[in-house]
């Protein structure tokens, strides 16, 4: 990944750049050590189940093309932030949390957060889908 823009920790397989970062399991998202190319593990997961549901992936933040940025900030950073409770109380080892956009604009607090996102939760709670929503309502 390149080392000079702000990663987004919430991408799409198809963003240009996307990289795996984590692999989601009952317990949370258990965060890499380093990225995976998508290609490298996207064909374990099977037909029908997307590759969001499973996987973390970051890619170079796309700013004003993103339905979650406002005011130069990424919003969902911010709603996760404020509207989700920590899930962990250090954060976990992380491959791009220098470049990170919502370790850039919130801090620890996005951090101690990250471990209980998945981009397309198998099941989320009314709390996940709220925060997921680009105006922060269900």
């Amino acid at each position: 990944m390149a080392d000079d823009g702000p990663l987004c920790p919430s991408s799409q397989p198809e963003m240009p750049g996307a990289e795996v970062i984590g692999v989601a399991g009952p317990g949370g998202v258990a965060m890499l050590a380093r990225p995976l190319a998508v290609g490298a593990v996207a064909h374990l997961i099977p037909d029908g189940v997307p590759v969001t549901e499973v996987l973390r992936l970051a890619a170079p933040c796309v700013e004003g093309h993103c339905r979650h940025f406002r005011d130069s900030k990424c919003a969902l950073a911010g709603r996760i932030a404020a509207q989700l409770p920590a899930s962990v109380v250090r954060p976990p080892p992380c491959a791009i949390r220098p470049n990170c956009r919502w370790w850039r604009e919130v801090g620890v607090a996005a951090c101690r957060r990250c471990p209980q996102i998945v981009t397309e939760p198998y099941q989320a709670s009314a709390a996940m889908r709220a925060v997921a929503m680009p105006d922060g309502r269900a």
